[in-house]
């Protein structure tokens, strides 16, 4: 996703969107390459957050703990002083939420087409069709 701009970036994932990802392990460590603070914030509770990194080997830099996502994204920004803040997110919530807190907001889709990351095209499987058999009554 490196265009040429300003390595010195902070870098915030939605939960929600780093899920959509095929490999969010790999999206980390590529991003880590050209940002300088990878985290992860989210309205879940803190151990949900933590759940999903480690069954991913996601180390960040931060993430929102128990605060709202407004709140966390305005703390990240007072502690990592850096060029640009940006956040990656799924919805037309996510890119108000960064607009309010001042931080630049890039659509997930956007932002794996720069980089090169798969989305996970799996579909719910939460609740499957059922079977169409020919040979039932």
């Amino acid at each position: 996703m490196d265009g040429g701009g300003s390595t010195d970036m902070t870098l915030a994932f939605e939960l929600e969107a780093l899920k959509e990802l095929t490999d969010p392990e790999a999206v980390f460590s590529d991003a880590r390459s050209w940002s300088e603070y990878v985290g992860v914030i989210s309205e879940k509770p803190t151990y949900v957050v933590t759940n999903f990194t480690r069954k991913n080997r996601i180390r960040q830099d931060f993430f929102s703990g128990p605060r709202g996502r407004a709140e966390s994204l305005e703390n990240v920004r007072s502690q990592f002083q850096t060029d640009r803040h940006v956040f990656v997110g799924l919805t037309d919530e996510d890119e108000e939420l960064a607009e309010s807190v001042d931080w630049e907001f890039l659509p997930l889709e956007q932002a794996a087409e720069a980089a090169g990351w798969a989305i996970d095209e799996a579909e719910d499987t939460a609740d499957p069709e059922p079977e169409q058999r020919d040979d039932w009554p």
